[in-house]
């Protein structure tokens, strides 16, 4: 759930609701694939309800992670335009509401403020994942170093609000608007 905290910590609550009116709901049955290795991703994605498997198809499915209601997938080929270096599928059926990339990066070139705001929080999202990972790999923490289940103080004041706007988001969402 950290990852849409993020996103919507720097979001406006008018930018949240743009998110929700611009993107697509989704139903990802389980099994199915929401984003494949290798192949261009079009929309950023978040999960809504369910869970999915990340794996590396061409290191024989191994698997990466799981991914929950709250996260975002997809973001990493949005932002480098890179092909997505994973799969993504899901384990259970799954709502997922999805940005296409064309919109998305239509409001980022047409609102300057609205960019700054969402690269800022794509870089604490990523930033924090990367922390992460390289906390697991390694055997000792460094002094300073935040606790797993710890958060940054930066982040801590937009929590609250965060997750107002992603409950909002859902009541919208299953209320069809």
């Amino acid at each position: 759930m950290k990852n849409v905290l993020f996103i919507l910590g720097q979001l406006t609550d008018l930018d949240a609701d743009w998110l929700a009116a611009n993107g697509q709901k989704v139903t990802l049955a389980s099994g199915g694939t929401l984003i494949a290795e290798g192949k261009a991703a079009d929309a950023i994605s978040i999960v809504l309800d369910g869970d999915l498997v990340v794996t590396l198809e061409a290191a024989a499915g191994a698997e990466l992670g799981r991914v929950g209601p709250g996260e975002i997938v997809g973001e990493m080929s949005f932002i480098s335009a890179a092909l997505p270096s994973a799969t993504v599928k899901a384990t259970t059926r799954c709502e997922i509401l999805q940005v296409p990339r064309e919109t998305l990066t239509g409001r980022l070139r047409s609102d300057d403020a609205f960019a700054a705001r969402f690269y800022k929080a794509m870089a604490m999202m990523l930033s924090d994942r990367l922390r992460t990972a390289n906390e697991r790999k390694g055997s000792t923490r460094s002094a300073g170093m935040l606790e797993e289940d710890e958060l940054d103080a930066n982040f801590l004041d937009s929590v609250s609000m965060a997750g107002d706007r992603f409950s909002r988001m859902l009541r919208r969402l299953s209320a069809g608007q």
